[in-house]
């Protein structure tokens, strides 16, 4: 019987296929080549901002409760993910910390 339903619901998931899967599954990584944040993950961000600045300074920089009240990696992941204001504002601290520390390195 599933097999029938199957059968008859199959240009849902060739509808679903053209939509979801692209032609090119690489063209994401040649679309932003100058992206500094493409490929990197949230998580991996806010770990090098917390070993740079630690969660005193983060919290400081960024006034926001989970940095400054009980902070961990995994609250902090949940409320960013779900926060796009807040997200933008941690993505923004790392690219500067980064300008910082090319700086240093060249002096």
């Amino acid at each position: 019987m599933s097999s029938r339903r199957f059968g008859s619901d199959r240009w849902i998931l060739d509808y679903l296929w053209c939509i979801f899967v692209p032609d090119n599954p690489n063209k994401s990584l040649e679309s932003q080549p100058n992206n500094p944040l493409h490929g990197l993950r949230l998580d991996s961000i806010l770990s090098h901002l917390v070993d740079t600045y630690g969660w005193p300074e983060l919290g400081e920089r960024i006034p926001i409760r989970c940095f400054t009240h009980n902070p961990s990696i995994k609250s902090s992941l949940t409320f960013l993910r779900k926060t796009p204001w807040a997200r933008e504002r941690v993505e923004g601290l790392y690219l500067k910390s980064l300008r910082d520390a090319k700086k240093g390195g060249k002096e």
